[in-house]
């Protein structure tokens, strides 16, 4: 995998839109974030850093753009096309610390069990692969979120391991990509300054 962000690269001028049969992938909004506030003051947020308060909510939402910003990728805002509804986030994760370079997702409130996640989350892993040259990836899935396990290896991802995550155990899914050989690690994206990011 090619180190992040480079600045040649067509992808790193613009956070790119991307398409799935139900969902469009864009760039984080300022509207997004009260339906965001609302996931992270809710306890089924409690698998993705929640519950917390509002401000630190803001926080957590402002890191998602930064996160291109920093990283040349990250995760998308998911909109439903029939209601043009925000219904969570998708994408590409790999914050300071951070075990690998992770496909991540969640949703909020009133638009679980309709297979959104596992759709956003495969058009970001398609991605991944296609337009920003990564060769595999993983997700890290605490091992009390059922409904996570189940998108990952919907997904066709292996569990690799259990590691210590937050103040509990999670496990680590790989997401075999392309030419690559199962357990096979991404090597460690080494961020490069990219100058002002253009988001759309």
């Amino acid at each position: 995998m090619r180190d992040y962000p480079d600045p040649a690269h067509p992808m790193m001028h613009a956070i790119p839109t991307l398409d799935s049969e139900r969902l469009v992938l864009r760039a984080f909004r300022q509207a997004d974030f009260e339906p965001m506030a609302a996931f992270f003051a809710d306890p089924v947020s409690a698998t993705y850093g929640g519950p917390c308060p509002r401000d630190e909510a803001w926080r957590k939402f402002a890191v998602y753009s930064g996160h291109w910003a920093l990283r040349g990728f990250g995760p998308w805002a998911l909109e439903e096309k029939a209601s043009g509804a925000f219904v969570g986030l998708a994408g590409l994760w790999f914050p300071e610390g951070w075990v690998e370079p992770e496909i991540t997702w969640a949703l909020v409130p009133g638009h679980h069990g309709k297979g959104y996640a596992t759709e956003a989350a495969g058009r970001a892993l398609q991605s991944a692969y296609a337009d920003f040259g990564w060769l595999t990836a993983v997700s890290v899935v605490l091992t009390t979120n059922p409904a996570s396990v189940a998108v990952a290896e919907r997904l066709g991802a292996q569990r690799e391991s259990t590691i210590p995550f937050r103040s509990g155990q999670a496990y680590v899914y790989r997401h075999v990509g392309p030419g690559v050989r199962a357990g096979a690690r991404c090597p460690t994206p080494a961020p490069r300054d990219r100058g002002n990011a253009a988001l759309r």
